[in-house]
């Protein structure tokens, strides 16, 4: 079964950095989406950033000019530069992949498999 594994998570004060990381276990695909997202307390989980194998990124409204999603292909790990940390961003990110799959989509319903999540808190 594939399995994702998420790591880098942690408390910073607000204009911090974090790098998260997902390694990616049980598969390997020359084409796949895969995706960041996050969930706050008493909120929606949203995408936060997403990308695919042939170049494609997006971003969400709220993270753009702060965040960077990147990729070591070779490794298969996925991950996310957080930089300029708002409390806002504070949350439980999750590390998403869709094997086999191109577009560089913010959907949870555009990816079939999660990782458990590492929380990002982010103090003012």
């Amino acid at each position: 079964q594939v399995q994702l594994v998420e790591s880098g998570g942690g408390s910073v004060q607000a204009g911090g950095s974090l790098r998260l990381s997902c390694a990616v276990f049980g598969y390997t695909s020359s084409r796949y989406r895969m995706g960041w997202f996050r969930q706050a307390p008493g909120k929606e989980r949203e995408g936060v950033a997403s990308l695919d194998s042939v170049g494609s990124t997006s971003y969400a409204d709220s993270v753009k000019g702060r965040f960077t999603i990147s990729e070591d292909s070779t490794k298969n790990i996925l991950y996310l530069q957080m930089d300029s940390l708002k409390p806002e961003d504070t949350a439980m990110y999750y590390c998403a992949a869709a094997p086999g799959a191109l577009g560089a989509l913010l959907r949870r319903s555009n990816f079939l498999y999660w990782g458990q999540g590492t929380q990002v808190t982010v103090s003012s």
